[in-house]
């Protein structure tokens, strides 16, 4: 085996991990890696949004200790920049002679960018703000926007609201889905990601690569001939599309509200423009593929097929992600491949993985010390060996999306309980209800589950230094304190 790997990193946006194996989704490529590797099929994110996940996956450690809570470009962030001292995976490559390029989305922070932990930077997007004192250096629309919009405010409000459009009063028209080719531009960036690495020498100095597309984000906006392979696919929608979120806490029905606009016929179109989207990503992939088989040094190389988060994809009636905690903004897909690397190839691993994971399994194969990380080394499976021990429990950790709120969830194969600091918990059996759609916190007969999954989630949040403690009576709020964890 060889002790240090080139290493390709492909990560898609928002894509659930269930796009994998659902059979309705034409994934070749992706597949085909399945088979040449290892698919972690119980892989989480850390947050249901792009910016703390991002830094998860770069540091190994959990949003209490990168110190990135949610989007780092707008004008409201809780946190732009990553907590100092806090150093990402390449730095440690950077410094063992590693190439390392990059191409596509940052999102991380937004005073530093991949230049600054040891990158080149090829066709970066969502990269820092090199224009301080420029209000348009956020993403999030100033004043000007709705100033511009109240000039046709009436005729807007009054149109009839077009297929896939969701109209809110005040607010730009919001268009879920539709047709375009090259969205987000993510086929420039895995060009330039290409022609980079046909320049890398092959027999040279080990190096890694990253690339970021931003599909399948919403909006769904898909070139015409990724649609048309889904012409004649029927979507059937299940209970879990019409959860009317009456036992689930206010905030969830007032996001889903929005969405309630969109017909069922428009809800089954919509994830049919995903599903595509999914398609589209795929075959961006197997480009990039296509080029690396070319290389002399291809059977040295480990690849990681993974996301950021996934999508509620109509769930629960809603879409997109943030702060609600159901699987679909937390699953997210993950596959190495390493042809002289892996022992026993095509090989599906149940266990819990975290985004978190990554990072040290980068750092154990150059060697590196992983001991100070909170994420796990991969290293194990790779060889095909049991870890002597792994995690029985995975935790989220959120402060909302922009609309704030505290919020942390702990689960296990059968239990899922989540604290939500601006209204009323919520308990699943996971076993019996995989959907979420029963919630079992009001019910006095799962008082003590609900004991046991608080003192879990109290032991990891002193483990990553979680400061969202306080005992103040108007906001220590949980229904189990932090003192259970030492009882």
């Amino acid at each position: 085996m060889q002790k240090t790997p080139n290493i390709l990193v492909f990560m898609t946006d928002q894509q659930r991990g269930d796009s994998l194996t659902n059979p309705l989704i034409k994934m070749p490529n992706m597949r085909a890696l399945m088979k040449d590797g290892l698919h972690f099929e119980n892989t989480h994110c850390p947050s249901p949004h792009c910016c703390p996940s991002r830094a998860t996956f770069f540091t190994g450690q959990y949003p209490t200790e990168h110190g990135v809570w949610n989007n780092v470009c707008v004008q409201n962030t809780l946190s732009d920049r990553l907590n100092p001292g806090t150093t990402l995976f390449s730095e440690s490559f950077a410094k063992q002679n590693y190439y390392l390029g990059y191409s596509g989305k940052w999102h991380v922070s937004f005073k530093t960018g991949p230049e600054d932990h040891g990158f080149e930077e090829n066709y970066v997007t969502s990269n820092k703000n090199t224009k301080p004192d420029e209000a348009t250096a956020h993403m999030s629309a100033g004043w000007e926007v709705y100033k511009k919009l109240a000039e046709t405010l009436d005729e807007n409000t009054n149109a009839p609201r077009a297929m896939g459009q969701i109209k809110r009063p005040g607010y730009p028209t919001y268009n879920h889905y539709g047709m375009k080719e090259n969205p987000f531009n993510d086929l420039d960036v895995v060009n330039a990601a290409i022609e980079k690495l046909k320049e890398i020498p092959e027999d040279g100095q080990p190096w890694m690569y990253y690339i970021g597309t931003l599909g399948p984000h919403d909006p769904y906006f898909v070139p015409q001939r990724f649609l048309d392979m889904y012409k004649d696919v029927d979507i059937e929608l299940s209970d879990i599309h019409f959860d009317d979120l009456q036992d689930k806490p206010h905030l969830y029905q007032r996001t889903q509200k929005a969405f309630n606009q969109l017909t069922v016929a428009e809800k089954k179109d919509a994830i049919l423009h995903y599903m595509a989207f999914c398609t589209y990503e795929d075959y961006l992939f197997g480009l990039v593929i296509e080029t690396i088989k070319k290389r002399n040094d291809f059977d040295d190389t480990l690849i990681l097929l993974t996301s950021d988060h996934g999508d509620y994809n109509g769930e629960h009636g809603l879409w997109c992600k943030g702060l609600p905690a159901f699987k679909g903004a937390y699953h997210i897909p993950a596959i190495i491949s390493w042809k002289n690397g892996i022992k026993n190839p095509n090989r599906t691993i149940s266990e819990a993985v975290s985004l978190a994971d990554f990072a040290p399994t980068f750092l154990e194969l150059i060697g590196e010390d992983t001991s100070t990380l909170t994420g796990k080394s991969l290293v194990p499976f790779i060889n095909d060996e049991q870890p002597e021990k792994w995690r029985e429990y995975s935790f989220t950790q959120t402060n909302g999306n922009e609309i704030y709120g505290i919020q942390r969830a702990v689960f296990s194969d059968k239990w899922k309980l989540v604290y939500n600091s601006f209204d009323h918990d919520e308990l699943y059996n996971l076993e019996d209800d995989p959907d979420e759609l029963v919630n079992l916190a009001s019910n006095d007969k799962y008082d003590s589950i609900k004991k046991t999954l608080y003192i879990e989630l109290w032991s990891f949040a002193e483990s990553v230094n979680d400061k969202c403690l306080n005992p103040y009576i108007m906001v220590g709020l949980a229904e189990y304190g932090p003192a259970y964890a030492y009882k």
